[in-house]
This record gives C-alpha cells, structure tokens and sequence, in this order.
C-alpha cells in the first residue's frame, strides 16, 4: 500500500512533462506571483507580523506544498481565513508562538493524511462551511478599518463589537489621504476585470493607489499616507532599512524566535499545552480550506486531487514553513483559480510562484517598502468579500430550510463575536442533531394493510409490522413502540425488515427490551427479510436464542413456517 505522498507530482511526471508544459507553468507562475507578494504581505500584517513572514511563507511552504501534495491545480501560501485564528496566538505569544504553533499544526496535518482523514470533508455541511468563512470575512473586513481610515489610535486587537464602537468614536480623526488611497485601490480591484485583460487586477490596483499617496504627499497640503516602510523597519546584521529586507528566508529556530515580551520563546510543556487548542484548529481549518480549494480545481479542470497526500502535502508545508520564518500556510481557493485560469498545467506552477515572490524580495525589496497601508488594505477588503461567498449566502438565504439557516446564522454569529473554533463546534453539533431528527423522521414501522395480509393470507393472530430506515437511536424509541402495543389475542410478531439498512446499539437494546417482553407473553418472533450482516449482530445480542426467535428470508416464507408450525402443534 503506498503512502499518499506526492501523487500529484507523480502523476504529472508519469503522463510527462514537455517544453509546452514547462511554458505555460512558468506563465503561470509568474501572474501568481504578481498576486501573491501584496497578499502575502497584507496577510502576515493583518496576522500581526512583519510583512516579509508572509513571503517566507509564500516562498517555503508554497515550494514544498506543491512538491509532496495531492492537487495538481492548487497553490498554498497564507490565506484570510487563518487572520481570525492567527491573530489572537501572535497578541499572546508573539512571532514565536505562532511558528511554534503552525509547527504543531503541521504535524496534526500530516497524521490526518496518514490516517486517511481525507475524505471527512464531505461530513461538514454547508452551512457550517459558509457560516464561519462569511464570519471570517466580516472580522477580516473590521480589521483593515484602521488602516483604510489612517486610524492610528485604533486597537485591532479589541473585541469585534468594542472595535467598531471605537471605530465610530475615532470617525473625526480620519486621514482622507489614507482613505482616498485605500478607496482608489478598492474601486479598481472592482473594476478591473471588466476589461477583460489577461493581467491580474492586484498590480495595476497597487501602482494607481501608490502612485496617488507619493504624487499627492507631494503636491496636495495635508495629504498625508502611511507607507509599508513607515510602519516597518528591519535590521539584518549591521545592515537596517524600510519595509522588509532584501534577503532569501534563512534557516531559524521557532522556540528561538520573540515571545509577546521580545524575547527567546522557549519550550516549555506548559507552553505545547497552551498552544495546542491553536494548533488543531489551524489544522481543522487548514484541512478545510486545502480540500475545499482541491475541489474547487476538479471542478474548473475535470481532475481528481488525492485529498490524504494533499493533507501530508499541507502538513509537510507547515512542518518546514516556521524553520524559515514562514507562518501558515494552506490552499488559497483565489490563487489557484488564478492559476487554472493562466492556464497552469502542475504543480511547478506554483513552485515557480514561489521563486517569483524569491525574485521580487531579492529585487524589488526596496520598492515594496513604498506601499501604502492603506492600498493594502484595500485589497483584503477585495479578499474578504469574496470570502464571504455573498451570492452563494444570499442563494441560501432564499432556498434553504429554516433549520439549515439556524446553523447557518448560528456559525456566522460565533464567528463573529467569538472565534471559529466555537462556530465550528456548535454548528456540526447542531447539524449533526437536525440531521438525526430527520432521519427519526424517516424511519417508521407500519402493520400491513387489509389487501396485504389477504395476499399472504395471514390469520389475525399474527402482527405484522414493516420497519423502513435506518434504526438507530434517534429512531428507536419512536419506530418500536408500536411493538409493545400487541394485544393479547396475537399469537406472532412478523418485524419485517427488509428496509432496514443499519442498526446501531441503541435500537439493538430497544429490539432485546422488545423482544423479551414478547417472548414472557409467549409469543413467537419472527424477522423478516434481515441481511446476514445485521442477523449476526442480533444473534449476538442473543436475539437468535430460544424457539420463539426465528429468521425468514421472506414474508411468505414466514408465513409458510408459520402454518407448519401450527400444523405440528
């Protein structure tokens, strides 16, 4: 049995891999990495880090992701999603904390994949999917107020709601220069693909709104924008400048890097344990958002991605990620539809993404420090709102019953003023349970018809009852009580089961109290039309013991042994 590891690559290499491929990769790899330097960056700032982490990420784990995963189409690198998760670790535990945990994540990731964990994405249903990605994206959207307004003062790290009962106290002190910058970006980000041009929205949005914060700090009084380099600075040796420095991601120890306090994290047990609620949910949702991402690559190619090697694939990217600086990383639904549509043939396209962002650090370090943050967040105010799904929200909203729109809200609200973990849990929790109460539904026990006992000729001493469903415990009670309910005139009970497709323990033990009480009144049991599987459960429940349980095939065949039973009597 082979290790689900690598089967994209694989597969590419065993169909072959011409100069035509290897074209239209680097096309493609090029366009994406275009797009993923400002998202990287906007991303690693909205998480709380400086922006070059973010390229770390882009560069290390996209490389390594694409090399060992199971997709052919998808590209990783830090994603939206992860900010509400993030966000909060980085606050406590700072920069070290948050690769110690994306470490630990890795390592969850990787035995999901191993264990064959793949496929349970199917089992999270979707309103619980576009409950919390629609709560993400208006906490997301809530984070880049500050920066969109020039709201120095403005604590991103507060609570949703006290957040923007701070935001409307601050509303006097906006920067218009700030927001003249964000807004331009914005409007082009929407308007941009309306010109049907092959050349990503990302770059043009970027270079109109710059261009508007140098020309108009320089021309218009009081015009006045904060730039990437304004809000950040590095120092690499004896060397120090604006933005991020112009150098390749370097091997570093997480546990080495700053705490919250500035200094060494350390490793401490006390510390793992701390961090582990973070680490399964980074994991619970890199596992999403990567299979999510995988499938919506099937859907616009006609492929098949290998959801466990794309888990190790994930895992193995976010094992390596934290050792170069690099936070996490998972499948970004955007840029591998970008991909797809640059026409991107396999995994080296997003491998040659990842040198592209290499290339633009080496290179065009300097230049980047001249980004506005406000043009920053102008962008993932464009991510988040394609986050939020809103047509797909709306749709559902029109269409879908009022018990799935109860977990629909019921997620985003958690989202919102809690955090994902909680949405999560309560939504399959809920969904599980309004899941259950249809299926009690479902499943019923119903006694012949007048027509159908004439057809198999059956005396009226004999009950017969015909179960449909699933039998299970949130059925159980309700389809067997019509058992106990047998008058004393009744010398039989045919159950017929011919419909049952499962039994669970819980109806095993209501069928045993049944069952039992039929046989103290002395009357006889037979079930009906039970496949072997479900017969060898009962019979070891010790439903096959005693004269008075019996196995028919058939209705007839009950019927028959019956009339020969009473024959020999």
């Amino acid at each position: 049995m082979s290790l689900p590891f690598a089967s994209a690559l694989k597969e590419t290499l065993r169909q072959g891999y011409r100069l035509a491929d290897l074209r239209a990769d680097l096309l493609a790899g090029i366009t994406l990495g275009i797009i993923a330097v400002p998202l990287a960056m906007a991303l690693a700032i909205a998480s709380g880090v400086a922006p070059q982490y973010g390229l770390y990420t882009a560069i290390v784990a996209g490389a390594v992701i694409a090399l060992t995963g199971g997709s052919r189409y998808s590209v990783s690198g830090p994603t939206a999603a992860f900010v509400v998760i993030l966000l909060p670790v980085t606050a406590e535990y700072g920069l070290g904390g948050l690769l110690l945990a994306t470490l630990m994540a890795g390592g969850i990731l990787v035995a999901m994949g191993l264990l064959k964990l793949g496929r349970l994405i199917q089992f999270i249903p979707a309103p619980v999917t576009l409950g919390f990605t629609a709560g993400i994206a208006v906490v997301i959207a809530s984070l880049q107020l500050k920066d969109l307004f020039g709201l120095e003062e403005m604590d991103n790290s507060a609570h949703f709601f006290v957040k923007l009962l701070d935001f409307v106290h601050l509303l006097p002190e906006i920067s218009w220069g700030d927001l003249s910058v964000g807004l331009l970006t914005l409007f082009t980000l929407i308007l941009w693909p309306r010109l049907k041009t092959p050349l990503p929205g990302h770059l043009p949005a970027l270079v109109l709104g710059t261009s508007l914060a140098l020309l108009g700090s320089q021309w218009l009084p009081g015009f006045e924008v904060t730039l990437l380099g304004d809000q950040f600075q590095w120092t690499h040796g004896d060397e120090s400048g604006r933005g991020i420095p112009p150098v390749a991601p370097a091997f570093v120890l997480p546990w080495l890097m700053p705490g919250a306090d500035g200094e060494p994290l350390g490793l401490s047990w006390d510390l793992f344990t701390a961090l582990l609620p973070a680490a399964f949910t980074i994991a619970l949702l890199g596992a999403i958002e990567s299979l999510l991402c995988s499938v919506v690559g099937d859907s616009l190619t006609g492929s098949k991605h290998d959801p466990n090697a794309e888990l190790v694939g994930q895992g193995l990217g976010n094992l390596a990620a934290p050792f170069f600086g690099g936070i996490t990383a998972t499948g970004a639904l955007a840029r591998t539809a970008a991909n797809i549509r640059a026409g991107g043939r396999s995994p080296f396209a997003a491998i040659f993404h990842s040198l592209m962002v290499l290339a633009c650090i080496l290179v065009f370090a300097d230049v980047l420090s001249w980004l506005p943050m406000a043009a920053l967040a102008g962008l993932l105010l464009m991510v988040a709102w394609n986050m939020s799904e809103a047509h797909h929200l709306v749709k559902m909203v029109k269409t879908a019953p009022t018990p799935d729109l109860l977990v629909l809200f019921t997620c985003f609200g958690l989202t919102v003023v809690f955090d994902m973990v909680l949405a999560v849990s309560v939504g399959i929790v809920l969904a599980s349970l309004l899941f259950m109460g249809r299926m009690a539904q479902v499943t019923e026990s119903q006694p012949l018809t007048a027509a159908e006992r004439k057809e198999l000729d059956l005396p009226e001493t004999i009950a017969y009852f015909r179960i449909a469903g699933p039998l299970f415990f949130g059925a159980a009670e309700k389809t067997l009580g019509r058992l106990t309910q047998i008058s004393s005139g009744i010398d039989a009970v045919f159950i017929d089961m011919h419909q049952v497709p499962t039994l669970d323990i819980t109806a095993i033990d209501s069928l045993s109290s049944v069952v039992k009480q039929l046989q103290k009144d002395n009357k006889q049991v037979v079930f009906i039309g039970l496949n072997p599987r479900l017969i060898l459960k009962l019979r070891r429940a010790g439903l096959g013991k005693g004269k008075l349980i019996t196995f028919a095939r058939s209705a007839e065949a009950a019927s028959q042994r019956w009339k020969r039973l009473q024959a020999a009597c």
